[in-house]
């Protein structure tokens, strides 16, 4: 029978501190209301200052992982996050050509907000080759999108648009391109779809907690799209719960560096 709430699957590495990767992915299902399964496809030694090491399984494993979820679950929607190498993407990759999840929301994940990188370059390409056209939605910083394109980063929102533009023109469905990393006010992001362009601003939230924004924003787009008509109001939807999570972040007094965004800002007590 199936579940009367939507499941989602993360599909990820583990933060051993909680604020990024897998934990976050599940913290923000539970808080949007869905269930949350996962597959770890990297384990790594992180705290709020940054990582110290990454432990990446076999890709056998992982298919085991995603088998054992996809033969059992009927998922509804999937994140995809940190993959870590070439061999874990091609795992990913045959496993969704071979269950055809309705909704998968790649993260392109290349670098920690400390700067460590978390996708070898070998992976990069299969990526790029293989996830894009599988994925419904990508969301790339603009470091990413540049990174994905071979290009410099976009400096102004027109470049940004056409970065999207030919990340669709690579494979992939839907493009939002985040625009925390350009030195404005704002913070805008933009969604290239088939059904048009679309800008989403917000003013920027002057928080020091910030660790896990992306995570969380591509585990919300995962768990809200179910329950949405399309990818703009999704994206509408998952931007305020980020949003209200940066804002309500410095309620939480975690590590001694940048500490994780308050995924249960709205459930847990504000004192």
């Amino acid at each position: 029978m199936k579940s009367s709430i939507p499941i989602a699957l993360t599909i990820a590495g583990s933060d051993s501190s909680g604020g990024a990767g897998i934990q976050a992915d599940l913290k923000t299902f539970s808080a949007l209301g869905a269930y949350g399964a996962s597959v770890i496809t990297a384990l790594t030694a992180q705290n709020t200052r940054g990582v110290t090491d990454i432990h990446t399984p076999p890709a056998q494993f992982v298919t085991a992982q995603l088998d054992a979820v996809f033969q059992d679950l009927d998922v509804d929607a999937v994140k995809l996050g940190m993959l870590g190498n070439a061999d874990i993407v091609h795992a990913v990759a045959a496993a969704l050509r071979r269950y055809k999840p309705r909704y998968v929301v790649l993260d392109t994940v290349m670098l920690s907000k400390s700067g460590h990188a978390l996708l070898l370059p070998d992976a990069v390409a299969a990526l790029r080759d293989e996830l894009l056209p599988l994925a419904d939605l990508i969301t790339p910083n603009l470091p990413e999108a540049g990174a994905l394109l071979g290009v410099a980063s976009a400096e102004d929102e027109a470049a940004m648009t056409e970065q999207a533009q030919a990340l669709r023109q690579l494979g992939a469905r839907n493009v939002l391109v985040k625009g925390g990393h350009l030195s404005s006010a704002e913070s805008p992001d933009w969604l290239v779809s088939d059904a048009g362009v679309t800008r989403f601003h917000a003013p920027r939230i002057a928080a020091h907690n910030t660790h896990g924004t992306g995570c969380t924003l591509s585990a919300a787009l995962a768990a809200l799209r179910p329950r949405r008509e399309d990818w703009p109001s999704t994206v509408r939807d998952a931007k305020a719960y980020l949003n209200g999570a940066l804002a309500a972040s410095d309620r939480l007094h975690v590590g001694h560096g940048i500490g994780p965004v308050h995924h249960f800002h709205a459930i847990w007590p504000k004192d």
